[in-house]
């Protein structure tokens, strides 16, 4: 089955300029654009018009902004999609049935629009599918050569293997680096154990240990995509700060999320959490498999 690239739009700044990267990306994958807009009958004083008539505008403005694109793109399919229901679970679906969903999102340390407090949080934990996050100011020269794309890895070959492969898929399709980035912190005393210690020993000590994993995981995606240069990137220190350490590399940022619930909601976890309010350039975030 082939997914097209969907794109939600609301008519903002941020949102079109996730339509603009999300056209780019359909064309280098050679896949269709799907552009959508969640929408819900909202009466207004002011205005006299039914539901129906609120979608057909809607219809209306939506396939403007497609045409828009089209022209900049010759050959690439666009459809369009007026979605009616909450944003959350409509966005949701339509992450679905999509290679990927791309959304606007706008400022540091506050996401908006679509990712008005925490929506944008509940479709990606709801999204089966990547979403890719997009700042107002996103340019095609950002995607220039030499910018890479920077993925995080950790755990074993298998919890990072979405976000890998999603990387390495981006990067052949771009012709860009991949630069894979683990990082490793001091385990407590007491979590040692005998196995772990014997682990330790035969990797030469913690970080040695840490860079033979990362090749591990990375073993299988150099193998698929023998012309992706790749570097290897192991610097002891937290997670998030690591990443946005070399975030100025990026043209695109690829972490992986494995959604927690608790008492209060859903949560994403700090790393996704921490690159997505602070990194400039954009952000993918990919359910584990």
């Amino acid at each position: 089955m082939t997914r097209p690239i969907t794109a939600a739009v609301d008519g903002s700044e941020e949102s079109l300029a996730a339509l603009g990267w999300a056209a780019r990306e359909a064309v280098r994958r050679g896949l269709a654009l799907r552009v959508v807009h969640a929408w819900r009958f909202q009466p207004h004083e002011a205005i006299d018009a039914d539901a129906d008539s609120q979608a057909q505008w809607v219809q209306q403005g939506l396939e403007q902004t497609a045409r828009s694109v089209a022209e900049r793109h010759p050959g690439l399919r666009v459809t369009t999609d007026v979605l009616e229901g909450g944003a959350v679970e409509t966005l949701a679906a339509a992450a679905a049935d999509a290679e990927m969903l791309v959304l606007g999102s706008r400022g540091h340390g506050v996401v908006v629009g679509f990712l008005l407090g925490s929506v944008g949080q509940q479709v990606i934990v709801e999204a089966a599918r990547p979403v890719v996050l997009v700042r107002a100011g996103d340019q095609p020269s950002a995607e220039a050569a030499g910018r890479e794309i920077v993925v995080g890895q950790q755990g074993d070959e298998q919890d990072s293997a979405a976000a890998l492969r999603f990387a390495f898929e981006t990067a052949a399709a771009r012709g860009a680096h991949v630069r894979a980035v683990r990082a490793w912190t001091l385990p407590p005393l007491f979590a040692y154990s005998p196995g772990s210690l014997k682990l330790l020993d035969e990797a030469g000590g913690l970080e040695p240990y840490e860079k033979k994993a990362l090749a591990e995981a990375l073993r299988p995606w150099r193998e698929r995509y023998p012309d992706v240069h790749v570097v290897e990137h192991v610097e002891m220190g937290s997670a998030g700060q690591v990443l946005l350490s070399v975030a100025g590399r990026a043209q695109l940022m690829v972490v992986g999320r494995r959604a927690r619930r608790t008492a209060v909601g859903a949560r994403i976890g700090s790393v996704a959490h921490g690159v997505l309010h602070h990194a400039d350039c954009p952000v993918a975030v990919v359910p584990h498999d």
